[in-house]
């Protein structure tokens, strides 16, 4: 008999779990309809929570706010596109490719395809409109993904990786900026190009 009803409470737990889950994607997915047709500063946690079909209590649930839902969104972005230039990376090095500079390259079109991918979220967070203290989380990131590309390359290549990346940074913001989706890919496959042509020091 006990036994049953632990059965029965583990099965309101996760049903419980599941709604919660669902509630947060939910809330989620209204935040980036919201925050990309009216931009962050002009969005209200009402608007998300009636896009939602949600309540105002159960964004405070999962959220700290508006500017919660905004990071949340960005984290979650990012880590699509860590994962996809990961994912790029290491196809490379699986089909023989040796170079540092290949591998970036196929990084670097993973990065660029992903943004294309999901450019209005991209734009979202190229635009500068975010809450307080975002450009500072921008640049954070920036330092990582330098990071991450300088541990393509080895020896003292540094100022070679920040230029690289610093450039490939401004050409995916005009990139997903453009207003046409056609001329956007046929930029983004001309800047790959061209970074393609850069050659490492005594290579």
């Amino acid at each position: 008999m006990s036994s049953d009803a632990g059965r029965s409470v583990t099965g309101v737990t996760v049903r419980t779990s599941e709604r919660g889950a669902a509630t947060r994607t939910a809330l989620l997915e209204a935040a980036r309809e919201i925050f990309v047709t009216n931009g962050f500063a002009e969005a209200g946690v009402t608007d998300v929570v009636a896009r939602a079909g949600a309540s105002v209590g159960s964004l405070y649930h999962h959220f700290s706010g508006k500017a919660d839902l905004y990071l949340t969104l960005f984290e979650e972005f990012q880590a699509r596109q860590t994962q996809r230039t990961k994912q790029a990376v290491h196809t490379a090095r699986a089909a023989g490719e040796s170079d540092p500079m290949r591998q970036f390259i196929a990084g670097a079109r993973a990065y660029l395809e992903g943004c294309l991918a999901e450019r209005d979220l991209a734009a979202l967070f190229l635009r500068g409109d975010g809450p307080p203290g975002f450009e500072v989380t921008m640049r954070d990131r920036m330092r990582q993904w330098a990071k991450r590309n300088a541990a393509l390359f080895e020896g003292d290549e540094g100022a070679l990786v920040v230029v690289i990346t610093g450039a490939l940074a401004a050409a995916t913001s005009e990139v997903v900026l453009m207003g046409d989706e056609e001329t956007a890919r046929k930029m983004a496959e001309d800047i790959l190009a061209i970074i393609g042509q850069i050659r490492r020091p005594g290579a």
